[in-house]
């Protein structure tokens, strides 16, 4: 014998089985690459569920695979002929008989024919008009009786799967002692599960009892009762489907058969039990199968069983991509339409929306990130604008001049005339103490005074003002713009804690925007620049940090073309009519009166723009920069530095 050689490589069948579930910081960091590109935090946290974390599939990919399954399900077969193996039975046994009377020719042989030719079309009908018919043919009564045998067990089986296989004949009274045993303790049972009082132990007791009739029983008492009320519900879905002929012809054949069994009232017993346990179940709905082939009535029920359990899987994914909640997605159910990998995916995606929440990123509302992942995005924001500037424009931010008034920086110099420095008491005294130990001399002595070294320590007020018209999503240039906010926040209250940011977006109306809700900011819907109402909230900004060094950087990529009206309300015109013109000249006058000095940031190759912030920058003694999207958070990072050393 030869020995097989394994060979082993990287595992190529979708996500690692065995790789470490992602952390929540790993998660926040792939929020944060939508929220960069221009998401809203809604729209980046559903496009997570969506498509999934790291390489696992998301609910998208499982939507996609019920959708295949559901179409492999209607492909498989068609309902309007569900007692098509009945029928085949007894087309033989008609066949067989009338062959065995064209042989005879007496009178009675004759009747007989005519009998035969007069049955009912409907399958159930015929079944029941031959059973008082005397078959001529052994053989033809047998077929006879395999037809009936069939709709029996099918009836039986559409409710139990498989339960009849160990049944040799439906015919045999023990059998049918059996099955009426089955069903009486079922009933028992299913009052004992609606009360509550029904344990696990006594639905073991039940199987154990009839293990041989429920060859693969689910694990728990919940399940069996979803599984058989999934069944209930998948036959009426199955009368539903039918024309009113073909629903009376399959509720005949389905009553008569278990008439003969003597079951029809403990069966509808259960039935209606099961109806009342799981209300929500669709008893109605639309079931249409396209295939060509027919389907039994077991195989029918199961198929629209499925199909149910889809149908609601693929509406409890479309509630959970709207409110982010994972936790009403049915595991078993996906489970049983696609398999345990499925559930699999399922988990991970659950597992990714815990670790989130647990850790304390996402909001009780799963479709909010809290301040701490805010906090996050904006780090990585900052380190993407810093990566992309230069080393030497990098590093020295901070101001370490010395002065009068600041932090200690734990040092000591000799005090020098004209110093306006503190002199330090404690040191200038012990200065004094060791130098007359060591030599004498008078108590004080110029020399032995001291000072403290200080660190300036300087504050800017920055009010960034970020245009949200709806051209900068056209060009854009609006993810840049976001990005370059979060990471100016991330840098402020990092390396410069006292310096107050305030961000104010404007369209056709301009507002603040607290730092931690910049990331969720979009683009305006409604037409109109106003960057007057913009400067005018950046000067009352200003005004409550009269202390800080001001800055003004105005991002936009239009001239301006709309303005505040007296009475609050806003005008908007294209091209900018006079009126807004002046009204936001004045503003920027106002704010050159104050020694603001203003950054513009322009994107975009508008001449009008051009022209007009070069006219503006001439009147405040600003500067315009015209960076390319992708630069525009280092132009505008690297002015803030600059503007803050020079402090």
């Amino acid at each position: 014998m030869t020995r097989a050689r394994a060979r082993y490589g990287r595992f190529t069948g979708g996500p690692d089985p065995l790789a470490d579930p992602l952390g929540a910081g790993d998660l926040v960091d792939e929020l944060a690459e939508r929220v960069l590109a221009g998401e809203s935090v809604r729209e980046a946290l559903r496009g997570l569920l969506r498509d999934g974390p790291g390489q696992r599939p998301g609910l998208a990919s499982l939507d996609r695979r019920l959708a295949q399954r559901r179409r492999q399900l209607t492909d498989a077969g068609r309902l309007d002929d569900v007692l098509a193996e009945v029928r085949e039975h007894l087309d033989r046994a008609l066949d067989v008989e009338r062959e065995a009377l064209a042989n005879d020719p007496g009178e009675d042989a004759r009747f007989a024919e005519a009998r035969l030719d007069a049955l009912p079309e409907a399958t159930s009908q015929a079944l029941r008009a031959l059973r008082t018919y005397d078959w001529s043919s052994p053989q033809a009564r047998a077929h006879y009786q395999q037809a009936l045998d069939q709709l029996r067990r099918d009836v039986v089986d559409q409710q139990f799967a498989d339960m009849t296989e160990s049944i040799a004949a439906m015919s045999d009274p023990a059998a049918q002692q059996r099955l009426r045993a089955l069903l009486t303790e079922l009933t028992t049972l299913l009052d004992a599960y609606r009360d509550g009082t029904a344990t696990e132990a006594d639905y073991q007791s039940f199987l154990a009892t009839h293990a041989d009739l429920l060859p693969d029983p689910p694990a728990t008492l919940a399940e069996f009762v979803d599984d058989l009320a999934r069944r209930a519900a998948a036959r009426d879905r199955l009368l539903d489907s039918l024309t009113p002929e073909q629903r009376a012809a399959l509720a005949g054949a389905m009553a008569q058969a278990l008439d003969e069994l003597g079951l029809r009232e403990q069966m509808a017993g259960v039935h209606e039990r099961l109806r009342a346990l799981r209300p929500e179940l669709p008893a109605t709905g639309p079931s249409r199968m396209s295939g060509s082939e027919p389907l039994s009535l077991p195989d029918a029920t199961a198929a629209l069983a499925e199909l149910a359990d889809i149908d609601a899987l693929r509406a409890q994914l479309a509630d959970a991509r709207t409110s982010g909640n994972l936790a009403d997605i049915d595991e078993d159910a996906v489970a049983r339409a696609l398999g345990r990998g499925a559930r699999d995916d399922l988990a991970a995606l659950q597992q990714a929306q815990r670790a989130l929440t647990e850790e304390g990123y996402l909001s009780a509302d799963r479709l909010h990130l809290s301040p701490k992942a805010i906090r996050r995005i904006g780090r990585r924001a900052l380190r993407t604008v810093l990566s992309r500037i230069e080393g030497a424009e990098r590093g020295d931010h901070a101001d370490r001049r010395g002065g009068p008034a600041g932090e200690p920086t734990g040092t000591h110099r000799p005090w020098t005339f004209g110093d306006e420095a503190a002199v330090d008491v404690v040191r200038t005294v012990r200065n004094a103490a060791l130098r007359r130990a060591a030599s004498g001399g008078p108590p004080l002595d110029p020399q032995d005074f001291a000072v403290a070294e200080t660190e300036t320590v300087s504050r800017a007020a920055v009010a960034l003002l970020l245009d949200r018209s709806w051209s900068m999503a056209e060009n854009d240039t609006w993810a840049p713009a976001k990005t370059l906010a979060l990471a100016l926040h991330a840098l402020i209250t990092t390396t410069y804690p006292l310096d107050a940011l305030a961000v104010i977006a404007f369209a056709n109306l301009a507002q603040v925007i607290p730092p931690v809700e910049v990331a969720d900011l979009e683009v305006s819907g409604v037409q109109g620049t106003n960057l007057q109402h913009a400067l005018l909230l950046a000067g009352r900004f200003l005004e409550r940090h009269r202390g800080a060094q001001p800055l003004v950087m105005v991002v936009t990529d239009g001239e301006p073309t709309a303005h505040l009206l007296p009475g609050g309300d806003w005008w908007f015109d294209w091209p900018p009519s006079r009126e807004t013109i002046t009204a936001t000249v004045a503003q920027v006058d106002r704010l050159t009166q104050r020694a603001v000095p203003i950054s513009w940031f322009r994107l975009g190759e508008d001449p009008r723009l051009a022209s007009f912030l070069d006219a503006m920058a001439q009147r405040n003694g600003g500067r315009v920069l015209a960076p390319s999207p992708g630069r525009l958070g280092e132009y505008v990072v690297s002015d803030y530095v600059r503007a803050r050393s020079r402090t």
